[in-house]
């Protein structure tokens, strides 16, 4: 790896962050005998406590096969506020594989070329293996950029180019534009990572002001875009039967779907044994009750 990439990654997994996100995060990571925990999203820029907190759990042995990562929601009351969080768990090494692009997902290079933190590590081993895993995301996420890129531009030309056609692979509902944001709320994040981590994966490239000329051979774009057209075509139905196991295996599903529910209609929603267990079947009736209350003048 090369050193200006390694210095980023390590500059922004040691970022500070709020003593009640480490707390929580040392919590986690002993239900889960984890190797390491990650820390990302808007709070994660923000600074805040409010909404949930989104964490990765990543434990130790062999990369699991089949659908990953699980999905959960805890709540945990820290010095007389609730702390809510939302944990993807998966195993480190399969983390590792994902960010090297080697599977066929197309989520987690993506999400971890942009900010995270690393809140809690079993020890410099752990924290070496998770380092080295978002270095190879920004190889990852800049080899796919340029290659879909204009053959010269900006670094937020690249970025926003990666950005757009991610979010089109996925199965999300954003407005067109939305890979905007991500630029705008991390400037910093983002200058100067793209000729770092082409450098680091070895791409010959021109600094003209504020351009960049990638020097990518023919052979080379071919074989990324044939490498990001497979995954483009499986991304939605991958993210569809991910929604589908979530709705058998995620943890805590009731409460958070409670605590959203509460969050944007301010319609208090019980969470009854029955509903903790059979979020999806409850739904009807908490529509229910949301559109009675809604009614009410």
């Amino acid at each position: 790896m090369s050193a200006p990439l390694a210095a980023r990654v390590d500059a922004a997994l040691s970022r500070q962050v709020h003593p009640a996100v480490a707390a929580f995060a040392a919590r986690l990571a002993g239900e889960a005998d984890a190797r390491a925990v990650l820390f990302y999203g808007s709070n994660l820029r923000t600074g805040e406590l409010d909404g949930v907190i989104d964490y990765y759990v990543l434990t130790g042995g062999p990369a699991e096969r089949g659908l990953w990562p699980r999905v959960s929601y805890r709540e945990w009351d820290c010095e007389g506020r609730t702390l809510r969080a939302k944990i993807a768990t998966m195993t480190l090494a399969k983390f590792a594989a994902a960010c090297r692009g080697d599977s066929r997902d197309t989520t987690v290079w993506a999400r971890f070329v942009q900010p995270s933190a690393l809140v809690w590590a079993a020890d410099e081993a752990a924290r070496d293996a998770v380092a080295e895993a978002l270095q190879n995301a920004a190889r990852t996420a800049a080899r796919l950029a340029v290659a879909l890129g204009p053959e010269r531009g900006s670094e937020r030309d690249y970025w926003g180019a990666l950005f757009r056609n991610t979010y089109k692979a996925e199965l999300r509902v954003e407005k067109p534009g939305r890979e905007n944001s991500i630029l705008d709320l991390n400037p910093a994040h983002f200058a100067g990572l793209l000729p770092a981590a082409l450098a680091a994966d070895g791409m010959r490239f021109t600094v003209q002001g504020d351009t960049i000329v990638p020097d990518m051979p023919h052979f080379q774009r071919r074989a990324v875009l044939s490498w990001w057209a497979k995954r483009r075509r499986l991304g939605k139905a991958l993210n569809v039967a991910r929604l589908v196991r979530a709705t058998r295996t995620f943890d805590g599903a009731g409460r958070y779907a409670a605590w959203k529910v509460e969050r944007h209609t301010g319609v208090k929603v019980d969470v009854t044994p029955w509903r903790e267990a059979h979020p999806i079947l409850s739904a009807p009736a908490v529509l229910w009750k949301v559109w009675r209350a809604k009614r009410q003048p």
